[in-house]
């Protein structure tokens, strides 16, 4: 239980101020003569709840100052366990060591990819030799930044919360990011490229700027236990919805849903409601240079923000690893911008079904996944499938389907690889073939025009050091590759998208520093390479540069 302290003193004062008024009247009520009436029950039940009120505020006050004296007797702990490692101090018991050190080992645990385990680091003092030295000195720099966590966790525990209508607890999150990027080449989206075009004729070939439009917000509510589940709602919200129609509008990004769902967790299972990333194809890259769009979107890597029901089991295989069942149904989304139907009102506004919706039937997805514990960090491998039935108009039907897999692999404590494969047909709507679904003969709108189903085959995957608790590096390639007899088979085919576009890859280096859990600065430089059946192949690069604050 965590209590605020100025809410407590405030609610005292106000107590204070009842008791002043209500003990005149009490006070003159006894002094009258001995024949008048005791004192009215009113009375007396307000004297009674104001000292019930003023024992409840005894004890939370003793609870927090309970609770500062832990926090603060923690923090001493741990600095002299760091004064006694750097020779500052008269050595200490080793179980007393342990003891101190596995609070921050506990904070330290839920930073994102933290390979360390600090009890390594504690050795006893019979065991040291001279050769073991040189290590003390190395583990106390360690010590430090776990002693800079801790004090920074424990300061957390007395900012103010977030209050919402009902009683149950919210929680906000987010981050302020900023991006200063410089492009070489053309590309699609200049703050958040895609794809590489050839250099315009007058062009300078290349272009430099700032966007804050990928930072975030986020709105985490816990609700009730019922039936035996915990429910729980998330929101998320960034600046990546477009930009408004004024002078200097691209510094304005337009307010944006990414993700909004509802849970139900048992201690098994799970029940999730809402717009969510697709379950059978979860992971991208590393990269703070794209939050707004995962990286290697139309290069590889399959992603969605979409509307979904799906369910989840969760079945332990040992202590040491477990097995997921997920399957659901989606929004059969293909891809193509919103549109109007002739005669009817804007697109901006009115909307009109797709033709995954104009099936009439939801799309399906399934995904196996097993995992396991390696060098401190799960081991994931996992296969999925999925499917969407398509409805151009005049009989006009594909199917579309995937099977994909993903797989996260610690090398080491401080190496890992991860990816992602797929293989599909018809699967723009997840970005898979470079964002189309199909190829027209000609006029879509035309009844004789033919539709034809793209196949694509693509993935990505990327190497992760991390040589420090503060630092990680990465580097990542990948690539999407749609059938060249496809785009071969109308010699003018018409498509939403570039109907030339044959291959598409990305690559990218970047270092990654998080001084503090709420701090990150990043660099990145990544590199576009995109092919067509007419026009040669383009690449274009681009360097960004990112400072972050998290909350």
């Amino acid at each position: 239980m965590t209590t605020n302290p100025r809410r407590c003193f405030a609610s005292f004062r106000y107590l204070i101020l009842i008791g002043a008024i209500a003990c005149p009247i009490f006070a003159q009520q006894r002094g009258q003569s001995s024949s008048i009436a005791p004192v009215d029950k009113s009375v007396n039940e307000a004297l009674r709840e104001l000292r019930e009120q003023v024992r409840d505020l005894q004890t939370a006050m003793a609870e927090v100052r309970s609770e500062t004296q832990q926090s603060r007797a923690e923090t001493a702990q741990l600095r002299r366990e760091l004064d006694r490692i750097r020779g500052d101090a008269p050595p200490q018991p080793v179980s007393v060591a342990n003891a101190i050190l596995k609070p921050a080992l506990e904070i330290s645990n839920l930073e994102p990819g933290n390979p360390q385990n600090l009890q390594q680091t504690v050795t006893p003092a019979n065991e040291k030799d001279e050769s073991q030295d040189q290590k003390e000195g190395n583990h106390a720099a360690s010590l430090d930044e776990e002693y800079q966590l801790l004090s920074g966790k424990v300061d957390d525990q007395y900012q103010t919360k977030v209050e919402s209508a009902s009683k149950y607890r919210v929680r906000l999150s987010g981050i302020v990011l900023m991006n200063l990027f410089s492009n070489q080449g053309e590309v699609d989206n200049v703050d958040l490229p895609t794809l590489a075009f050839p250099r315009l004729a007058g062009a300078s070939g290349g272009s430099f700027g700032a966007t804050l439009r990928q930072s975030e917000i986020g709105f985490e509510a816990f609700g009730p236990t019922v039936a035996g589940a915990k429910t729980r709602a998330d929101l998320q919200l960034d600046m990546g919805g477009g930009f408004p129609a004024v002078p200097n509008g691209i510094n304005s990004g337009l307010l944006r849903l990414r993700t909004a769902t509802m849970r139900m967790d048992w201690s098994n299972s799970s029940v999730v409601v809402g717009q969510d990333a697709i379950f059978f194809s979860p992971n991208s890259p590393t990269s703070f240079a794209s939050l707004a769009v995962p990286a290697f979107s139309g290069a590889g890597n399959l992603w969605g923000w979409i509307p979904q029901i799906r369910v989840e089991h969760r079945i332990g295989l040992g202590s040491q690893s477990s097995l997921l069942l997920q399957g659901g149904i989606l929004d059969p989304v293909t891809g193509e911008l919103p549109y109007a139907a002739p005669g009817a009102p804007g697109a901006d506004y009115y909307r009109q079904p797709g033709p995954g919706e104009a099936s009439r039937q939801p799309a399906v997805a399934t995904r196996v996944a097993w995992a396991r514990n390696i060098f401190g960090q799960p081991l994931r491998l996992g296969v999925g499938g999925f499917y969407n039935r398509q409805d151009y108009g005049f009989s006009r039907t594909v199917d579309g389907w995937a099977g994909m897999a993903d797989l996260d692999l610690p090398l080491s404590s401080r190496f890992s690889l991860s990816g992602k494969l797929y293989r599909g047909k018809a699967i723009g709507g997840l970005y898979g073939g470079i964002g189309r679904s199909v190829l027209f003969s000609d006029d879509p709108t035309l009844p004789t025009t033919e539709v034809k189903g793209l196949n694509s085959v693509g993935g990505w995957a990327q190497v992760k050091y991390r040589p420090a608790n503060k630092w990680e590096l990465n580097g990542a390639f990948g690539i999407d590759n749609p059938y060249a007899s496809d785009l071969e088979y109308f010699p003018y085919a018409q498509s939403y998208g570039d109907p030339a576009l044959s291959r598409n890859k990305g690559s990218f280096e970047n270092v990654i520093y998080r001084p503090r859990s709420d701090l990150l600065f990043s660099a990145e430089y990544r590199h576009f390479t995109t092919s067509t059946i007419s026009n040669g192949t383009s690449s274009a690069g681009q360097l960004n540069l990112m400072m972050g604050v998290l909350f």
